[in-house]
């Protein structure tokens, strides 16, 4: 509500519950808003939207106040003309919800006394100023259209009116605006609700064909569009008749009528001449579903579907006007970009219904479209081009093996699109589809003799990896990638050329001359990072398979890093701040981490050790990155990311590598880089387990006393309007060394968090971990330090009560933690049981439960029971508690303890005692 609605309704109150003060100024108030020269604009605003009835009686008390008081004196003709206006909307129901009912009985009045004389007027006017005054019959049909939907259509279906409004349409002498306007009195009559039936009967009666004729290109814009209106608008009608009439004869008639005026309502669908508030694809999409259990179809339906698709690729296609601008992707063409995709999908769906009705004639229409791009003669543009690839790249997304066997046309198409070269393939848009659809269709081309390479080849050359524009050649490099994955062993007689064409490409990458521009051109050269990236991982899946003869793959994989290596081995012998010399080298990392993820660890180590060895040598070499430059982050990460994969492919001999690379990453590490040397440990860890327990135990202390000199050690404030990326990143610190806390807890090293190095971090770990399985926002962290205390007590709780490895572990565990986590967080109505997370942390604390009762026995229950009594529980079922505890019936004791829980929330709600 707004002021105004509040006032109102306080000056109708009279339940004396409001202040009088209050009344008083409500009051006053409105008087002002009374006294407002645009006053009868606000009562029209608030009589149309406002849902209070007293808001709607001072509003139209106001206005008969206003025409009273000021009408004939002081009111403007702009006002006077508003409320004219105003009052004629209220009437006639225009702008008022499907609940006011005042409007229903004004027409109902007006059908009983008035209509029949209006209507006789209304043909008077026009039969009389036809050929004089243009101007007033068209103002006349336009009220009349507003009319026809609730008053009785035979006074307007008949002999008498029919024949005037398709005169007045079809006569040329006539001006534009008034042919328009009686386009859309037929229009409504065309409209009007009514049984299907009498529907039909009408439609077959209007003769729509006598219009069709002005469908051309000689027709005047607005005329055109009136009757391009009236057209898909009747084609709506006849198609809904159809689907609702079950009568032969019924069905008939509609099919007559559908197909006599389809090919008009497709030729203004192509010239894009459909009014905006017809659905284009929902009327085409219910034509087509007609045709679905049609088989075979007729002749005439098949050339409705060779124009149906004709008026698809009509409306996928560009507006030439954006085509600079789509080319180079700048804000407009980026806009216009987005604009499509959103508009294409519904059009694309339409497209693959055509595609099952019928899959011969939508292949040969897109085949005949393509053929017509490539013609050197044709004068087919970008945009078409672009649209008859967008088409089959569709086609493509649901295909049944029916489309796809053999001898199928569609086949045919993409096999014929492998060897084509389009005089636009330098366009942004042709190249990426073209390339989208090759990727697409590739896996049912394989077989074929030719189609691997003519596709490498497109790849390869100036249509792909080698296209000028950037955003291309990147997304080239990722598909290739993709080409390689699928094909893969069917690629192996093709290494050589593939490694020959892209040598230079690769060699383009890494020069300073190439990155200097890129520094020019782009801040971060991120860009670059994905086509090396997706270029060498290729290349990496291709020389890595273990059918390339070994003395093969030595020989390539020698030739691509050695050339790498010596590059970083001057650079960094010659360090320079440069930030071309840092970009060089986070390429040749990325370069070399992708291109290692073709190679796997039994390969490296077991069957070929001397592969294994070049990537020791290139770990050794890719290491010193990080003593030479220690504060740039952005190698530290690439570094990191190599050392990832280096854990991956040569297992257990990268050891004697990792106590360097730990230490020059911890030597000048900034917070927020902390978490990522966290997930390597983690990765170590979950792959060696007890293996790295002298590294880990070793770089425990720093990571510990690093974290905990930025984040607090109990939970990070985070209230509404405080989240920023500080305060982000310690977020994600935090959950990292939970998981490092929990990995090393159940991974068999807890003799890491009691180790003489670590031991002091102890007293400020323990709380750290209650506090969050208590009370951490993320149910997922609350889980996983519960999960540490249970591995925690396993490891260190082997013997009888008393005996302690770690000392007050055991009082601490039977007396705080049982007590505060697994009884007083449960119970805060913030634990939510229906929540999947926070279910599965109730199992995780039941586990601890039945741990605990394991280690500890009667001295937990003891501890147990006073704080259940604390919770006033009773002690029947307290005992019925610990009966579920000793059984081994977990999901029972589950179950249990959630009613538990709730009874006694229950009871501290104050709703149930228990007895």
């Amino acid at each position: 509500m707004d002021d105004l609605e509040k006032a109102i309704l306080i000056t109708f109150d009279e339940s004396g519950t409001i202040d009088s003060v209050l009344k008083s100024q409500a009051i006053e108030y409105c008087q002002r808003i009374k006294e407002n020269q645009t006053i009868s604009c606000i009562c029209a605003q608030h009589l149309f939207t406002s849902k209070f009835a007293q808001v709607q009686f001072w509003c139209l008390q106001c206005l008969h106040d206003g025409v009273r008081v000021r009408y004939s004196s002081s009111m403007s003709v702009e006002e006077k003309e508003f409320i004219r206006k105003l009052v004629f909307a209220m009437a006639t129901y225009d702008g008022f919800d499907d609940n006011m009912a005042v409007a229903g009985r004004v027409k109902d009045k007006m059908r009983e006394q008035c209509v029949p004389q209006i209507v006789r007027v209304w043909y008077q006017i026009i039969m009389t100023y036809k050929n004089s005054d243009s101007e007033l019959c068209a103002s006349v049909l336009d009220s009349m259209r507003r009319y026809i939907s609730w008053i009785d259509i035979g006074l307007i279906a008949n002999q008498m009116f029919i024949p005037l409004l398709f005169e007045l349409i079809l006569v040329d002498g006539f001006p534009e605006q008034l042919r328009s306007a009686a386009a859309g009195c037929v229009l409504a009559v065309v409209m009007k609700r009514m049984d299907s039936q009498a529907k039909l009967n009408l439609l077959k009666s209007l003769q729509i064909n006598r219009v069709f004729g002005l469908i051309n290109e000689e027709t005047d814009v607005e005329l055109l569009s009136s009757i391009a209106t009236l057209l898909t608008g009747y084609a709506a009608e006849v198609l809904e008749c159809a689907k609702r009439l079950n009568s032969e004869e019924g069905k008939r008639v509609s099919s007559e009528l559908l197909e006599e005026v389809l090919p008009s309502v497709f030729y203004v669908m192509r010239r894009s001449e459909v009014d905006a508030t017809f659905n284009t694809v929902q009327f085409l999409s219910g034509y087509v579903a007609t045709m679905k259990n049609l088989s075979p179809l007729t002749e005439k339906q098949m050339v409705h579907v060779s124009q149906i698709l004709e008026v698809i690729r009509a409306q996928i296609c560009y507006d030439p006007i954006y085509r600079h601008h789509l080319d180079v992707l700048d804000k407009i063409g980026m806009e216009e970009e987005d604009r499509m995709l959103e508009y294409r999908k519904d059009l694309l769906v339409l497209l693959r219904s055509v595609g099952r009705v019928a899959p011969e004639v939508t292949y040969s229409f897109i085949q005949n479209s393509l053929g017509k791009a490539v013609d050197p003669t044709s004068e087919r543009n970008v945009e078409e081009v672009e649209a008859a690839l967008s088409l089959l790249y569709a086609l493509g997304e649901s295909l049944s093996d029916e489309a796809v066997k053999p001898g199928s046309g569609l086949l045919g198409v993409v096999l014929t699109l492998l060897s084509t070269r389009f005089p636009c393939h330098s366009n942004r848009l042709v190249a990426l589809t073209y390339l989208e659809t090759i990727t697409r269709y590739m896996k049912y081309v394989q077989e074929k003799e030719k189609s691997i390479p003519e596709a490498l080849e497109a790849f390869l050359d100036e249509r792909g990896i080698r296209h000028p524009n950037i955003i291309v050649s990147r997304r080239a490099s990722y598909l290739f990638m993709r080409i390689v994955k699928l094909l893969k062993s069917k690629l192996a007689p093709f290494i050589e050329t593939i490694l020959q064409k892209l040598h230079d490409v690769v060699v383009r990458f890494t020069s300073i001359s190439f990155l200097d521009k890129v520094m020019i051109e782009a801040e971060d050269g991120s860009h670059i990072f994905e086509v090396v990236n997706a270029i060498y991982a290729a290349i990496g899946i291709l020389i890595g398979m273990d059918s390339v003869p070994h003395e093969k793959q030595t020989h390539y994989l020698n030739s691509l890093l050695t050339p790498l290596c010596q590059q970083v081995k001057t650079l960094i012998e010659n360090p320079e701040d440069s930030a071309t010399n840092i970009l060089i080298i986070q390429q040749i990392v990325v370069a070399i981490n992708a291109l290692s993820k073709g190679f796997n660890e039994r390969l490296v180590i077991a069957s070929r050790p001397d592969i294994g060895y070049m990537f020791k040598q290139t770990l050794d070499i890719l290491l010193q990155i990080l003593v030479v430059y220690p504060k740039v982050e952005s190698l530290r990460s690439k570094v990191t990311s190599f050392i990832h994969r280096m854990v991956e492919t040569l297992g257990v001999s990268v050891f004697p590598y990792l106590p360097k690379a730990l230490e020059q990453l911890l030597a000048e590490i900034e917070p927020k880089e902390l978490a990522g040397v966290i997930v390597l440990l983690n990765q170590l860890i979950c792959k060696f387990n007890t293996k790295v327990l002298d590294i880990v135990d070793e770089v425990f202390p720093t990571i510990v006393a690093r974290v905990f000199s930025v984040i607090p050690l109990d939970e990070i404030p985070c209230g509404p309007g405080s989240i920023t990326e500080d305060v982000r990143e310690k977020q994600e610190l935090q959950r990292t060394l939970f998981t490092f806390f929990n990995v090393i807890a159940t991974h068999e090293l807890s003799s890491v968090f009691i180790s003489p190095n670590a031991r002091e971090y102890l007293n400020l770990i323990m709380p750290l971990l209650l506090h969050s399985s208590c009370k951490h926002k993320d149910i997922t962290v609350r889980k996983a330090c519960v999960q540490i205390f249970i591995q925690l007590i396993k490891d260190w709780c082997t013997g009888s009560y008393g005996d302690e490895k770690v000392h007050g572990f055991q009082n601490f565990i039977v007396e705080t933690f049982a007590v505060e986590c697994c009884l007083n967080s449960v119970l805060d109505k913030s634990f939510e049981f229906r929540d999947a997370n926070s279910h599965a942390l109730l199992g995780e604390i039941i586990t601890a439960q039945k741990v605990i009762y394991e280690k500890f026995g009667d001295n937990f229950l003891s501890e147990f029971s006073k704080g259940l009594q604390a919770k006033h529980c009773s002690q029947e079922m307290a005992e019925q508690y610990f009966q579920k505890l000793q059984s081994n019936e977990s999901k029972a004791l589950k179950s249990f303890y959630q009613s538990l829980i709730e009874n006694l929330r229950q009871h501290q709600n104050g709703s149930l005692v228990f007895r």
